[in-house]
């Protein structure tokens, strides 16, 4: 991991690095061709050079986020694709939902491989 990735982890406080660090072992071990970079000034995971997902911690809210690279949305005549995200809270003090994440993981790789 490179030295920026690693400071922003390491600059949250707990039990917010914790978590944060906890789901980047997660994201990353669920297919090795994920990569993890810092993008828009967070952890920013890609697969496939297309984007997958993010984790967010803006204020006391922790956020993880899945996308849908335009690249692999179905083209609509007029209409200029745009990435679609979602994203859903995760509070640190409780069991992280791995049900959840593994189906939205899970899900959006699935859409990257049928996509390329």
């Amino acid at each position: 991991m490179n030295t920026t990735l690693e400071s922003y982890y390491l600059s949250k406080p707990e039990p917010y690095q914790s978590c944060l660090l906890a789901l980047k072992d997660i994201i990353l071990r669920a297919n090795p061709g994920i990569c993890h970079e810092r993008k828009f000034q967070i952890p920013f995971f890609t697969y496939k050079n297309k984007k997958l997902g993010y984790l967010w911690l803006n204020q006391k809210k922790l956020m993880l986020g899945f996308c849908l690279d335009k690249s692999l949305q179905e083209a609509i005549a007029g209409i200029k694709p745009k990435d679609k995200y979602e994203s859903f809270r995760i509070d640190p003090n409780a069991d992280l939902p791995m049900e959840i994440i593994m189906e939205k993981l899970t899900y959006y790789l699935g859409r990257i491989d049928e996509g390329l």
